[in-house]
């Protein structure tokens, strides 16, 4: 019986390898390919989407580094403006104060004018004033010298004494 069993064991062997490279060169022809092929398909689709995925992350990148830069430069385009505001605010204002100044300067000037030629008016009206009570003041002490004879002999002696010196 172990004979049997041997014969039986190495029949039964030699058939279940048989069969079993027979199945494997089945599964070679017929599937073994499409299940590498299938494989290889689902291998380079993850590859693709790993790549798609870091192209994605770095235009993710390039677009937050673009976005910070403009960004970055609209500050800088804001902060200009507002200094180029404030620099234009300050030279209005100091215009403006440059202009009140010239005229006050300019209004000071004129009543300076006004004032000194007031003053000079004033000093012809009062000179015309002294010339004119001068006058009437000499018509006066000369209307009463001359009123006596005596005294108008002695002041025409005086004058033709004067003449005679010179």
């Amino acid at each position: 019986m172990e004979k049997l069993i041997e014969q039986f064991s190495f029949g039964l062997f030699f058939w279940q390898l048989f069969l079993f490279i027979g199945l494997l060169l089945l599964l070679r022809k017929f599937a073994w390919k499409p299940i590498l092929d299938a494989v290889e398909n689902r291998e380079s689709g993850i590859k693709d989407a790993l790549e798609a995925a870091e192209n994605a992350k770095k235009e993710m990148q390039n677009v937050t580094a673009d976005s910070e830069r403009l960004l970055q430069e609209a500050r800088v385009e804001r902060e200009s403006m507002i200094k180029e505001a404030r620099e234009m605010k300050d030279k209005i204002v100091a215009d403006a104060k440059d202009l009140a100044q010239s005229e006050a300067d300019k209004m000071i000037k004129q009543a300076q004018t006004a004032i000194e030629s007031e003053k000079k008016a004033a000093m012809a009206d009062i000179k015309n004033e002294v010339a004119t009570l001068s006058l009437e003041i000499a018509e006066k002490v000369i209307k009463g010298q001359f009123s006596d004879k005596g005294k108008q002999l002695q002041l025409v002696e005086e004058m033709v004494g004067d003449i005679k010196l010179n």
